[in-house]
């Protein structure tokens, strides 16, 4: 028997675009524990690229309205025990600007995609949660650090940290958990549309304790055990998967490189 105890259940899981998400790994883990998964995926073109490496493939684009009240429809009377909500998006298209220069309508985008979508999906698939369902969204290990480059999706970030708290209380009743896996610096598709990210990712790697950089699968792997039951007492959380980075930033080869010439 599986330590997950997560055998036999149904996840839905939002957000894959290739093999490198962090989505990706989380299916692929809950399939190895024996649970069915429905995935998720934006657009019609993204699921051809799909098809042949996943199972059962839906479309769904967050920012369309409706989308996902039509995807809760299709999967009526399908009990969930769980909800995988990995899905970001900034527009970096005009490259890196200061903060104060954040346009309306990109921050509005990304708000929707990144933090909002989590509310629109609980609401929508609130019945077809199961009772002890949990739901758990992929955050960032710090929105207090100001990472230039970065930029808006720091505090876009922040909101969703905020929003999983409200959610949880919001389904306290039915015993259904929300929870957000903090993630430090990945190296994903995602993130390398970020200006300046290598060189950001460089510096996580050697700012963890062991001088090497965080996995895709280690952040997956924290996100199974709070999909299962095994983590029934963890509720309205963040849980930070940064390898240490948040506690060394002052360590004695770090200091040396920025200090001697």
């Amino acid at each position: 028997m599986s330590f997950l105890g997560i055998a036999g259940k149904t996840f839905l899981v939002f957000g894959v675009a290739n093999k490198k998400s962090v989505a990706f790994h989380i299916g692929r883990g809950l399939e190895a524990e024996g649970a069915t998964v429905v995935y998720s995926v934006r657009s019609e073109a993204r699921r051809s690229e799909l098809a042949s490496k996943l199972g059962e493939l839906h479309v769904c684009d967050v920012e369309e309205e409706g989308a996902v009240a039509r995807l809760a429809a299709a999967l009526a009377g399908r009990p969930l025990a769980g909800i995988v909500h990995s899905l970001a998006f900034a527009s970096y298209e005009d490259g890196f600007r200061p903060f104060h220069e954040t346009k309306r309508a990109q921050f509005l985008q990304s708000m929707q995609v990144s933090c909002h979508s989590l509310i629109e999906i609980a609401s929508a698939f609130s019945g077809h949660l199961e009772d002890g369902a949990s739901v758990v969204t992929i955050s960032i290990s710090t929105t207090s650090m100001a990472a230039e480059n970065y930029g808006y999706m720091a505090p876009v970030k922040a909101a969703l940290d905020s929003s999983v708290v409200f959610l949880a209380k919001s389904f306290g009743a039915r015993n259904v958990r929300f929870n957000a896996v903090s993630a430090g610096l990945l190296k994903t598709s995602a993130s390398a549309g970020i200006p300046g990210y290598v060189e950001s990712y460089l510096f996580a790697e050697q700012a963890t304790l062991r001088h090497r950089a965080l996995s895709t699968e280690e952040v997956a792997n924290t996100a199974l055990f709070l999909l299962s039951p095994r983590a029934s007492g963890i509720n309205a959380q963040r849980v930070v998967v940064d390898a240490g980075m948040g506690v060394n930033y002052f360590d004695r080869a770090l200091v040396a490189k920025a200090t001697r010439p």
